[in-house]
């Protein structure tokens, strides 16, 4: 991932950002070997001069913007393109400001050029990569700066996620130069620039990298920080952290040190406290000389104190036991498909904290910032997952994979290690971990994540045998996932407790280490009604819930930790005989409607939070703190 931090653009008497969202120029490249951009160049000059362009919105994936069935499915390079007039005061001064351009996200290998220069190149989606672009912009100030991505969404063996292009040869079955894209994965594999794009400035020398931990006792905090400075060998740092009425309550200097909080206001779950999600702010003061001149830079950062501990039973914060009552998610819409929207994480926040959840994992890969801020801000945990699903074929196990998994988690870790929401880290989705390969594969995957940040639990989610499974000696709490009578014995709702009881009993005694259920549910049709309940009707969803509610109401009184729904709306996936337009195991429908089931799990959440609540009875399915 390289030594330089990633800290999130943010406005500030030193820095300024602009995003470049909007229309975008587009371009598929439908050459049979999806390489005419390079060979023509395209980069070189604007892309309407090489070929006709359409309009793409940015951000969103570009799958469903069109009426083109082959862009639905596009395998291969597409171009985009943007041209922006930057400041002058952004080009100018001496030293002049740094000018940076940053992605969010895109799916999946990305080159960018600046005005026919390439200036960064990057491989996987779902996290922020950036290039100091200052050099290419400062010698036309005043012309319009010509953005061009070129970005290709093919999978192989050794991304994440994992994937393979099969060439159908059948002259009598297939056309010249047919082929498809096989994944192991049960969601659509949307592409495009899917987060915000932004050009920020800093100063010549500048903030980098912050870094912080935190402890607390019953009257005491303290903050640990590590501040890292580029661009100059003589600066000093001032650091002064204030409460949310801006109340200056501790101060400090220089690059790594303590700020001592008494009486400190902890970051608290959503539910678990009358005032959850409780942010300090962190501003950070940097000067420096740069040839002769005084630099000032300024980088605020969010901070919530609190801990997390993992005993054999139980998994703590701020030394109280969490429960975790919560959902998975996609990023995945109607139109946009994974591209960022404002309207819908809002509403989707909205209906977590009316279903009473406190916590969600992002299944199967990280989530945009802005999504983060607020579960930072509203106190929703978070198990923060890899992209490091569909891992099933041998091949996928080997040094190549490893390096760029060892590679992401970095990335990952940069990114998010600040974030009180965020108490484990999750490195894969249910991977073929019975395969003999998969004990030093995971081992050194999880010491990696350790070595990085030994302050969070690590898992692996798994759907492995528990006598067979080699990765999970080395996590710190076992997360299953199960489908009983769904994926086997269908429509048998009866075995459910048997099994589900033998499940966490096996697990339980093979590695003494709490369990979270971090799936489990059932495809229903809006709408479909069956009673007695048959599969994929409303009924059986809610049945389905209620039998495994009652193994997880006796269990989670000795080491079940956790219950996570799969999944909370409905959401797009592959065709295939067993989808009726994507995965229908959502409590919400794909546009956020709620199905019965999702007042089935309404008033068990917050049953749950009322029980384990240190505050008075009074929290209750009407008191949504919206």
């Amino acid at each position: 991932a390289g030594p330089a931090g990633m800290l999130q653009p943010r406005d500030t008497p030193s820095r300024e950002r602009r995003e470049l969202g909007g229309l975008w120029s587009f371009r598929a490249d439908l050459s049979p070997g999806r390489d005419a951009g390079f060979a023509q160049r395209w980069y070189r000059r604007p892309l309407r001069q090489s070929g006709p362009v359409i309009d793409m919105p940015v951000p969103a994936s570009f799958n469903d913007i069109t009426q083109d069935p082959s862009l639905e499915n596009y395998i291969g390079w597409v171009w985009y393109e943007k041209e922006v007039l930057l400041p002058l005061r952004w080009l100018q001064g001496d030293p002049a400001p740094r000018v940076v351009l940053r992605f969010g996200s895109a799916h999946y290998y990305s080159i960018v050029w600046v005005n026919g220069v390439q200036v960064v190149e990057h491989e996987g989606g779902h996290l922020p990569f950036e290039a100091d672009i200052s050099s290419v912009v400062r010698g036309s100030p005043g012309t319009l700066c010509r953005i061009t991505v070129a970005l290709n969404n093919t999978l192989s063996p050794h991304t994440l996620p994992p994937g393979s292009i099969q060439y159908m040869t059948d002259r009598s079955r297939y056309p010249k130069n047919y082929f498809v894209q096989n994944i192991k994965f049960d969601f659509f594999n949307y592409a495009g620039i899917h987060r915000p794009v932004v050009l920020y400035t800093t100063p010549a020398a500048y903030i980098d990298d912050i870094t912080v931990t935190t402890t607390s006792s019953d009257s005491a905090a303290v903050v640990q920080y590590q501040v890292s400075v580029v661009g100059s060998t003589a600066s000093s740092l001032s650091l002064s952290l204030r409460d949310q009425e801006g109340k200056v309550v501790a101060t400090g200097d220089g690059l790594m040190g303590e700020l001592k909080v008494l009486n400190p206001n902890l970051w608290w779950p959503y539910l678990m406290h009358e005032n959850p999600g409780y942010l300090y702010s962190l501003e950070v003061k940097m000067q420096a000389q740069v040839g002769g001149v005084l630099l000032e830079d300024v980088y605020t950062l969010p901070v919530g104190i609190r801990t997390v501990h993992v005993t054999s039973t139980q998994f703590l914060i701020n030394g109280r036991p969490f429960y975790f009552h919560g959902v998975n998610k996609h990023e995945d819409a109607d139109i946009r498909g994974k591209g960022f929207d404002w309207p819908l994480i809002v509403k989707d926040f909205n209906l977590l904290r009316w279903l009473g959840a406190n916590s969600f994992r992002t299944s199967h890969y990280p989530y945009a910032e802005e999504i983060m801020d607020l579960c930072d801000a509203y106190g929703i945990v978070v198990i923060d997952e890899s992209p490091g699903v569909g891992i099933k074929l041998p091949e996928s196990f080997g040094n190549k994979s490893l390096q760029h998994h060892l590679a992401v988690m970095e990335e990952l870790i940069r990114r998010d290690k600040n974030r009180p929401s965020v108490v484990m880290w999750s490195v894969a989705n249910e991977p073929a971990s019975e395969l003999p390969p998969a004990a030093h594969y995971f081992k050194t995957v999880i010491a990696h994540t350790k070595a990085l940040d030994p302050s969070r639990p690590v898992t692996f989610v798994t759907d492995a045998n528990y006598a067979l499974d080699h990765g999970a000696p080395y996590v710190d709490v076992i997360c299953v996932n199960s489908y009983l009578s769904w994926y086997h014995d269908s429509g048998h709702l009866e075995v459910i407790p048997l099994q589900l009881t033998a499940q966490f009993e096996n697990w339980y005694k093979t590695y003494q280490k709490p369990i979270i259920q971090s799936e489990y549910g059932a495809d229903a049709v809006p709408g479909l009604h069956s009673d007695p309940p048959m599969m994929f009707s409303e009924e059986y969803q809610m049945a389905m819930l209620r039998e495994y509610h009652s193994v997880f109401d006796k269990k989670r009184k000795e080491y079940v930790i956790g219950e996570l729904i799969w999944n909370f709306a409905d959401f797009m996936t592959n065709q295939g005989t067993t989808r009726v337009l994507g995965n229908k195991k959502g409590i919400f429908t794909r546009q956020r409607q709620p199905k019965a089931a999702a007042f089935v799990l309404r008033d068990r959440y917050w049953k749950i939070a009322n029980e384990s609540s240190c505050l008075p009875p009074v929290i209750t399915s009407h008191s949504l703190f919206l």
